[in-house]
């Protein structure tokens, strides 16, 4: 399988946690489709003091993965929310 392109998408995204809306991180995502995993190498701003999980609810919002060989965070579906 191909690795993801490095430079990755212009357009970037504010992803936020559904339950208590604070900012997770800001993000070059590629295509229009709801957001399914994250490339770790794309995420622009990262404002999480632990990885996956929300600072200010705690709650795990994704999992670690490797996806076509690069680390990523695989999303869990109804946990947060991108503008």
């Amino acid at each position: 399988m191909a690795k993801p392109n490095k430079k990755g998408p212009v357009r970037t995204v504010q992803i936020s946690c559904l339950q208590c809306k604070t900012t997770l991180f800001k993000y070059r995502k590629g295509g229009k489709g709801a957001l399914v995993k994250c490339f770790i190498e794309r995420i622009v701003e990262d404002h999480t003091q632990t990885p996956c999980h929300c600072p200010g609810c705690g709650q795990e919002f994704a999992r670690e993965t490797m996806i076509r060989g690069t680390p990523a965070y695989k999303m869990i579906g109804g946990k947060v929310h991108m503008k």
